[in-house]
Order: structure tokens, then sequence, then C-alpha cells
């Protein structure tokens, strides 16, 4: 059914002659890279907890993924059946394993934690509409199964159901902050700690390893590793540098659009700065804690200035 569903969408794509395949490439990018900047402008400008709230759920749901990704191994549709032709250049983006939607586990918390954090019924419905593009979008190029996309919806959705009950609780238990930036720290290390020591399948087809599950270890150094680097950013941050967002007004504004344009640098750009002899594994690491790094530490500091002054 899934792959039947694929080949359904597959044709329509050639019927059209790919017109729609470089929209549908830039909303699957845009929900894995530019879409970062949503919550990083709640927390730098609007709302410094709901910000930490979203950034939180967004690194907890790239945990999930790790976790569920490397103990389900399953391969991609192409490689389950070589019908499935991945539209443009979708398919060297989509490397690796395939269940659940790693684009829509990033996604889902971003959006659907701007969802959360706005009133507004008409942003509201536009942020979950985001969702369901997102979504569509990985089984239209052809680098994903339904089942893939809606599985990564719901642990997404999941991280931003329990970041929302453990901010919750921290609200009425503000001293327990310190246990929960240590739990968090923990159980990235220890995802870190599963993904890399467990077995995996060595399938080859004409000499050629399907998957390489070192490769796989690499991007989970950067999703549950970010997770602990969130949490040692939060507590640094929490401890010593105690920003408050500039407010919704013309200077403050500007400030927090002036810091986006770094970051919008980095987010396409870090690994230019990170030494070529760095391992892979590292160099995965570092790249998500500098961008962390930068959103936690280095322009609330800017800010924290500005406000001063």
């Amino acid at each position: 059914m899934d792959i039947t569903y694929l080949l359904w969408l597959q044709d329509f794509r050639n019927s059209i002659e790919g017109v729609l395949d470089p929209f549908m490439d830039w909303v699957s990018m845009f929900g894995v890279r530019t879409a970062l900047l949503l919550p990083v402008f709640v927390y730098w400008c609007l709302n410094k907890k709901k910000g930490l709230f979203i950034l939180y759920a967004w690194k907890l749901s790239q945990t999930f993924n790790a976790l569920v990704k490397l103990t389900a191994c399953v391969y991609r549709p192409w490689v389950r059946d070589a019908r499935i032709i991945p539209a443009g250049d979708a398919i060297y983006m989509a490397t690796g394993y395939s269940f659940p939607s790693g684009h829509t586990m990033m996604a889902t918390p971003i959006y659907g934690g701007m969802a959360v954090y706005t009133k507004n019924k008409l942003l509201r419905c536009f942020f979950i509409a985001a969702i369901l593009l997102t979504m569509f979008s990985r089984n239209y190029l052809g680098v994903h199964t339904p089942q893939d996309v809606l599985v990564g919806f719901l642990l997404g959705f999941a991280a931003i159901y329990i970041a929302q009950k453990i901010f919750d609780y921290l609200d009425r238990n503000p001293e327990k902050d310190v246990l929960v930036m240590i739990i968090s720290g923990l159980a990235g290390i220890l995802t870190l700690v599963y993904v890399t020591y467990k077995p995996y399948p060595m399938d080859y087809v004409d000499g050629k390893l399907l998957v390489d599950p070192v490769k796989m270890q690499v991007d989970s150094w950067g999703d549950a590793g970010g997770f602990t680097t969130l949490a040692v950013l939060w507590y640094i941050e929490s401890r010593f540098i105690k920003f408050d967002p500039t407010g919704w007004n013309l200077k403050g504004v500007i400030l927090c659009v002036i810091g986006m344009i770094p970051l919008y640098w980095l987010i396409w750009n870090v690994r230019s700065i990170i030494p070529a002899s760095v391992s892979p594994h590292m160099n995965k690491f570092l790249k998500e804690s500098i961008l962390l790094f930068y959103i936690i530490i280095v322009w609330p500091l800017v800010i924290k200035l500005f406000n001063r002054k």
C-alpha cells in the first residue's frame, strides 16, 4: 500500500514534468533549517520561557529520532522497491535509514511549538498546515513512506507534549530546574552510548553496504549530543547570564533581526569553521553545539548589554 502510494505520486510528478519538485524540496529544507529562526526570535525578543520550551522540544524530538531510527533500521523506499526514483536532489539529503522521518521530526516541534505559543488562530492554522505540508513533501519527493512521516509527526508531537509538561512542572517547582537539566543531559549521553554500541544490520547489494551504521551514528551525535549541549547551556544562561528578551519594540526587534544574520549564516555554513581534522562524529556534535551556543549564550549576552544601556 505504501509503495503503491509513492508510485502514484511519482507518476503524478512525471506527468507534470517535475514542476513542483523545487517547491517541495524547499518546503523540506525550510522546516529543518530556516524554520529554526522562528523559536529563536521568540526566545530573544518575545518570551524567553516559551522560546526555550520550543527549542527544548526540538532537541528532544531529534533525540527520539536517533533512538527510534537506529533501533528500527528500516531501509529507504527505493531500497525496498527499485521502481521508486526520488525527485531531483532529494536522494542526496535522504541518506541512511528511513523510519521515522527526520525532517518531520525537526519541523513538527518547531511549527507545533509555535502553534502552541501563539494565540492567533490564523497563525496557528498556518503552522499546522506547515507541518502537514512538510510531511507530504517527504512522500512527494519519494524519500519517505506514509508511515515514516506519520510516526515522525507523532513522536514530534510527543516531544512537544513532554516538553510542555516539564515546563509546566518547572513553573510550579522552579527550584527543580537543575534536576531537569541533569536528566536531559544524561538522556542525550545515554542515547549516544546506545546508538554507538548497539548491533546493526550489515546487508550488502552487489558488494556495497546498504547503510553504513557509522554514518548513521554521526547524525545522532548532532541530535542526541545537541540535547546534552542544550541542557548545559541552559544551566549556564540561567545562572550566569540571565538575560531578558528585548520585547516587542522597534529597537528590540531590530536587534534580534541583526542577530539572525550570523545565525542564518551558521545554519548553512557552520561546518566551514570546524577544522577538517576533526572526526565526523565530533564534527556533527560541534556543528550543533556552536549553533546552540550562539542562540543560548552569545546573542543573549549582546541583548543583556543592550538592555543595560
